[in-house]
């Protein structure tokens, strides 16, 4: 099966993700990874960090001459900024030794607090560096390459921005065909009626030095039914979909389809009536209520996952009151920096982690040492169907 693992601290040299599972043969460059990370820091609210992060690419292992060798992939995401700052060379040294001026004020809503208790830390640095958003660029790496493996089977994946602050789209769906069209939003929204109101959302909360939170739409295309299993409460596809897209930082709710929208109605209405397509001889589904999950596994129509994500707990005009955990005192909480919204940049994560976990169930389903055997296995498989 597909596992991945990821290594390193926001500001230390670098991040490092390793790959297992992947078959033999498949394409793979380090534009096609590179791509998706750009991706990453798109969208109007982030920090100046997304301006000088060169993301440098290095692929350490499992890749030759451009293809997979069926052993695990290494990928380093070097932090350019290790390199210009004697700052971080300091204070991420991973030799013995001390740091100046530990941080202390830490900030509800992040890690810092419940952290320090845990690992029984007095520097807020010792958990921020690796409960950091900047980790998600390792899983950006590592979901370029389930991208990949997907698109071999005919699955395509892309996300969108339905919500920023109190700013709603209409609804209007991207087809992977609209990949450009939306990477060209300033906040990666389809919707262009919505995309000034998102923009001046941004806006008004970047004067007042606060943050906004919204949610993500990711969509994949061309999933094949039969993903996932309702034989076991750990193999079911969308409880593995929610558990990945939440362990994003600052994700706070997940829905598979129309979830918390349903729970409102009749049963009735909220289900995805069944038709027998006779052009297609397929069965088909002209609603995506379920979000193309059922039971636990994939139906073969489009898959829908939402995420919300909440505004972030570090403000550019820190107001949050908490304590200094060295003096017990009331303060406010300390400001690292960060951005207004991170929103529009959550969702290549997300559509990461939505790859990642197809890839997953995919290989499981149709296995293979190669990837031309996985793509017949797919292919063999879908002609049983009626």
């Amino acid at each position: 099966m597909l596992r991945f693992l990821t290594a390193g601290e926001s500001h230390g040299q670098g991040l490092v993700v390793i790959v297992e599972g992947l078959p033999a043969g498949l394409a793979v460059t380090v534009e096609d990874i590179q791509g998706d990370l750009a991706r990453r820091r798109l969208g109007y609210g982030r920090g100046p960090r997304q301006r000088f992060e060169a993301d440098e690419l290095t692929l350490i292992g499992g890749i030759r001459h451009g293809r997979t060798l069926g052993s695990p992939v290494a990928v380093e995401v070097a932090n350019t900024e290790w390199k210009r700052s004697d700052k971080w060379h300091a204070e991420m040294s991973p030799a013995p030794g001390a740091t100046a001026a530990p941080l202390t004020q830490v900030r509800p809503g992040h890690a810092d607090l419940a952290g320090m208790q845990k690992y029984g830390f007095t520097d807020a640095r010792d958990v921020l560096e690796r409960a950091s958003a900047r980790e998600t660029a390792a899983r950006v790496a590592a979901g370029a390459v389930a991208k990949l493996l997907l698109r071999t089977i005919g699955i395509e994946i892309i996300s969108h921005v339905v919500q920023l602050g109190a700013v709603r789209t209409s609804g209007r769906r991207p087809t992977a065909a609209d990949l450009d069209a939306v990477d060209e939003s300033p906040v990666r929204c389809f919707d262009p009626d919505c995309t000034a109101a998102m923009v001046g959302e941004i806006k008004a909360a970047a004067r007042d030095g606060d943050s906004l939170g919204g949610v993500v739409e990711v969509l994949a295309y061309g999933v094949p039914v039969g993903l996932g299993s309702h034989v076991h409460w750990d193999r079911k596809l969308d409880g593995l979909l929610a558990q990945a897209v939440m362990s994003i930082q600052a994700v706070k709710g997940v829905e598979i389809g129309d979830g918390f929208d349903v729970a409102a109605r009749r049963g009735s209405v909220a289900h995805d009536a069944i038709r027998w397509d006779v052009d297609e001889g397929a069965y088909r589904r002209d609603t995506t209520l379920a979000g193309g999950v059922e039971g636990g596994m994939s139906t073969g129509e489009l898959v829908v996952v939402r995420a919300a994500m909440k505004p972030l707990a570090t403000l550019n005009v820190p107001v949050l009151e908490t304590v200094d955990t060295a003096t017990k005192e009331a303060t406010v909480s300390f400001k690292e920096r960060t951005d207004v919204t991170a929103v529009p940049a959550m969702g290549v994560v997300a559509e990461t982690m939505v790859a990642l976990v197809l890839a997953t169930e995919a290989l499981r389903k149709f296995g293979g040492d190669s990837v031309d055997e996985f793509a017949r296995n797919a292919e063999a498989f879908r002609a049983t169907l009626p």
